[in-house]
């Protein structure tokens, strides 16, 4: 006798259709904390630079 499908309710349901995304790839997650993280480090470096704590005259 075989065994049974481990999901039997599943049948041809591939786990993609209207309103959810594909199951495999990038989380939407991980490019949005990249470019916060990105952003935040251009303003600390604007921010340093413009009060003279990092480049000439630095002391």
């Amino acid at each position: 006798m075989a065994d049974p499908p481990p999901f039997p309710d599943s049948g041809d349901d591939t786990g993609a259709g209207p309103g959810r995304g594909p199951t495999t790839g990038t989380r939407r997650w991980v490019p949005v904390v990249g470019i916060i993280i990105a952003i935040g480090l251009v303003l600390l470096f604007v921010i340093l630079h413009l009060t003279g704590i990092v480049g000439p005259g630095a002391q």
